[in-house]
C-alpha cells in the first residue's frame, strides 16, 4: 500500500510538473523585462514558445517511447528539462531565453505524456480509472499554486531562482525515474504516420480525444477572456486573482464526485449525465455572455458547473481513449495531448482577438466547443453514430417482416 502511494506521488509529480513549468515565472515578468531591457511582449512571447514546444514535443515523445522505452525517454526528456532550467541562469538575451523555454518545452513534455502512457501499460483498466481519476484534479491545482511559489521565490531571491526550483523539481522527478526498471520498446512494424493514421482512424479514440480537447478549450476560453471582462466590470487586480478559486474547487470536487459515481454507476452512465451537465452549464454562460451583467456572478456560476463536469469528464474520457490503443499508449497521449493544447490554444487566440468584446467572444467560444464536446461523444459511441445516420432503403426492406 506505501509504495502504491509513493508511485501515485510520482505519476502526480509527472503530470504536475509541465503545469509548474508554464506558470511559476508568470508573476516574475516585470523583473524579467527589467532585466532583459525589453518590452512586455518579448517576455510573454516565452510563454507563447512554451506552449509551442509542448504541442510539438508531445508528439515527438509518444514516438520515441514507444520505440525506445518509457524509461529511456523519460530520462532523456527530464535531463533536457534540468539543463535548459539551469540554462537559464546565464542567459543575458531574450531570444537566448526564447531557446530555453522552447527546450524546457521539449524536455517537460516527456513527462506529460509518459505518465499516462505509464498508467496505460502497467495498471488494469479498474486501476488505470483510479489513477487518472485521482491525479487530473490535483493538476487543477497547479496554475493556482505555481505562481504563488514563484511569488514567495521573488520575495526571497529573485526571478533566477524560480528556474532553479524547476531544475531541482525536474531533477528530483529524474532520480526517482532512473531507479525504476527499465521497460522493453513495443514491437512495431509500422511507420509514425500510419500510427499516427490508425489512431484517428479508431471513433472511439478520435471521439474521446475531441471530448477531451473541447473541455478543455472550453476553459482556456474563459480563463483568456476573464480578466478583461472583470477589469471592464470595475474589478481590480485581487478581485481577478480571487476568482480562480472557486473554479479551481469545483474541478477537484467534480472529479471526486465523478470518481465516486463511475465505481457506482459505471463510466458510460457517468458520462451522459455530465455531458448533459457541460450542455447546461454551456447554454446558461451563451445566454449570459450576451447580456449586460454588472457583476461577474452569473457567469462564474455556470461557468465552476462546467469546471465541475469538466473535473468529472477529463479522467474518463482520457482513460476511454488511451485505453483502447495500448499497442502504442506513448504514441496515443503525446497525439492526444498535442491535439488538446492545439484546439485549446486556438479557442484562447480567438478570445483574445476579440478582446474589446470578451463576453460575447467567451460565450461563443464555449457554446463552439459544447458542440465539439457533443460530436465527440456522437463520434465515439457506435449507437449514437447510427441514430444520426439515415436508414437504408434496401436494408429496411429485407428486415421488415413478410
Amino acid at each position: 500500500m506505501k509504495m502504491a502511494r509513493l508511485e501515485m506521488v510520482y505519476l502526480a509529480a509527472l503530470s504536475m510538473l509541465g503545469f509548474v513549468a508554464t506558470d511559476m515565472y508568470l508573476p516574475a515578468f516585470e523583473r524579467m523585462q527589467d532585466y532583459f531591457g525589453t518590452g512586455a511582449e518579448a517576455v510573454a512571447l516565452s510563454l507563447s514558445v512554451f506552449l509551442a514546444g509542448l504541442a510539438l514535443g508531445q508528439l515527438l515523445w509518444g514516438v520515441i517511447s514507444d520505440r525506445f522505452g518509457r524509461r529511456n525517454a523519460l530520462l532523456l526528456g527530464l535531463g533536457l528539462f534540468v539543463l535548459s532550467s539551469l540554462a537559464v541562469l546565464v542567459v543575458d538575451s531574450i531570444w537566448q531565453l526564447l531557446l530555453l523555454r522552447a527546450l524546457q518545452a521539449l524536455g517537460v513534455s516527456a513527462a506529460a505524456v509518459i505518465w499516462q502512457a505509464m498508467v496505460i501499460a502497467e495498471k488494469s483498466e479498474s486501476d488505470a480509472r483510479r489513477l487518472f481519476a485521482t491525479i487530473m484534479p490535483l493538476v487543477a491545482l497547479t496554475p493556482a499554486l505555481a505562481p504563488q511559489l514563484g511569488v514567495a521565490l521573488l520575495h526571497g531571491f529573485d526571478w533566477q531562482a524560480i528556474f532553479v526550483a524547476l531544475a531541482a523539481m525536474g531533477a528530483l522527478c529524474f532520480g526517482v525515474t532512473l531507479m525504476r526498471s527499465a521497460d522493453r520498446p513495443l514491437p512495431t512494424n509500422t511507420s509514425i504516420a500510419a500510427d499516427f493514421g490508425l489512431l484517428l482512424r479508431r471513433p472511439n479514440y478520435l471521439g474521446n480525444v475531441l471530448i477531451y480537447s473541447a473541455g478543455s478549450a472550453a476553459f482556456f476560453a474563459f480563463l483568456t477572456g476573464l480578466p478583461k471582462v472583470m477589469t471592464s466590470l470595475g474589478y481590480g487586480a485581487g478581485d481577478i486573482a480571487g476568482v480562480f478559486i472557486p473554479q479551481t474547487l469545483a474541478f477537484m470536487v467534480g472529479g471526486y464526485l465523478g470518481k465516486r459515481a463511475v465505481e457506482k454507476c459505471g463510466d458510460g452512465w457517468v458520462l451522459k449525465q455530465l455531458l448533459l451537465v457541460f450542455g447546461l452549464a454551456s447554454l446558461i454562460l451563451l445566454v449570459v455572455s450576451q447580456l449586460s451583467i454588472p457583476v461577474i456572478w452569473p457567469l462564474l456560476a455556470p461557468f465552476c458547473l462546467l469546471a465541475a463536469a469538466n473535473g468529472a469528464l477529463y479522467p474518463i474520457v482520457v482513460n476511454r481513449a488511451l485505453g483502447c490503443a495500448k499497442e502504442c499508449p506513448a504514441t496515443a497521449a503525446g497525439l492526444q495531448n498535442s491535439i488538446q493544447i492545439s484546439i485549446s490554444f486556438a479557442a484562447s487566440a480567438a478570445v483574445a482577438l476579440f478582446a474589446s468584446r470578451a463576453l460575447e467572444a467567451v460565450g461563443i467560444a464555449i457554446g463552439l466547443s459544447c458542440i465539439g464536446v457533443m460530436l465527440g461523444y456522437v463520434i465515439s459511441e457506435p449507437g449514437q453514430r447510427r441514430q444520426w445516420v439515415a436508414p437504408d432503403p434496401a436494408r429496411v426492406a429485407l428486415d421488415e417482416p413478410e
